[in-house]
């Protein structure tokens, strides 16, 4: 697969790097790579860009310039054309993004040479109502306030599954795993991994337990209590759920694509990040 033209997308409202970005631009330029900058992203630079989707169908692959939020964001956007995204760490976490400024150089010199693999990961579909939205990390149900409890319903193939009472529900991706998943107790699984995490907040239980389930479910969850529910979706997108209402969550049927180096351990990314397997000696 050959990468030779970049559709290049910034973090918004992010003035302060733009030293940064026109660094990166002038690297694609001595490496040959051409690019398009997204509307958004050239407005920052005062350059003239196109908008996303004409951006995505001109591009063979995204450059997002920002942190993890930008990127998950980015995934989600281009979900409908199937395109690889590669990232370049200006965040805080960094943990979907293994190259950062000092290495872009040297890894578009890889490319070039097609040294380089792409990593498929699993997303979601929530269907409410009529509308379809996607999850790269984690769809939440959640209750709007600090008072009372959630209820919910859950069912899988139509058939009952569970029924939570407390702060809420976490439908999670393996790579959705080790974000909010994980604060609350859920396992951590492999990124490249199949399965779907469903994790309880807060649960006024003793008995509910994070569970993996198969990516082949197809998961409903029914709001039955006093309390209405927000859904929040990958800490971006904010939806309501009333009594009575039902949503549907499944796999989606195309995968996220994001371009790593062929040495990229996603163990030692963890060991980085999040201390995995440290001790004190």
């Amino acid at each position: 697969m050959k990468l030779e033209t970049a559709g290049v997308l910034f973090k918004p409202n992010s003035k302060n790097l733009i030293s940064n970005y026109l660094e990166i631009l002038n690297t694609l330029k001595q490496n040959n790579i051409n690019y398009i900058l997204e509307t958004n992203s050239a407005n920052t630079i005062d350059k003239e860009g196109l908008e996303f989707i004409k951006l995505c169908e001109r591009s063979d692959f995204l450059l997002c310039v920002g942190g993890d939020g930008t990127l998950i964001s980015t995934a989600r956007k281009a979900y409908n054309f199937d395109i690889p995204i590669l990232g370049i760490n200006f965040g805080k976490l960094g943990f979907l993004i293994d190259i950062d400024q000092n290495q872009f150089d040297g890894f578009l010199k890889k490319i070039k040479k097609g040294e380089f693999r792409i990593d498929e990961r699993l997303m979601l579909k929530l269907q409410i109502e009529n509308k379809t939205y996607y999850s790269f990390n984690d769809i939440v149900l959640c209750k709007k306030s600090m008072r009372g409890l959630v209820d919910i319903d859950a069912t899988i193939n139509d058939k009952r599954f569970n029924h939570y009472r407390g702060d809420g529900v976490i439908v999670s991706t393996p790579t959705g795993s080790t974000a909010y998943n994980l604060s609350c107790g859920g396992p951590v699984i492999y990124p490249l991994g199949r399965g779907i995490v469903v994790t309880p907040i807060s649960a006024h239980s003793l008995t509910q337990r994070p569970v993996v389930l198969p990516e082949v479910f197809n998961i409903k969850f029914k709001s039955v209590g006093e309390e209405d529910i927000k859904i929040i979706i990958d800490g971006q997108t904010s939806l309501q759920l009333a009594r009575g209402e039902q949503i549907s969550i499944s796999q989606a049927s195309k995968k996220a694509k994001l371009i790593h180096r062929c040495e990229f351990n996603y163990f030692d990314i963890l060991s980085q990040k999040l201390r995995w397997g440290d001790y004190d000696k």
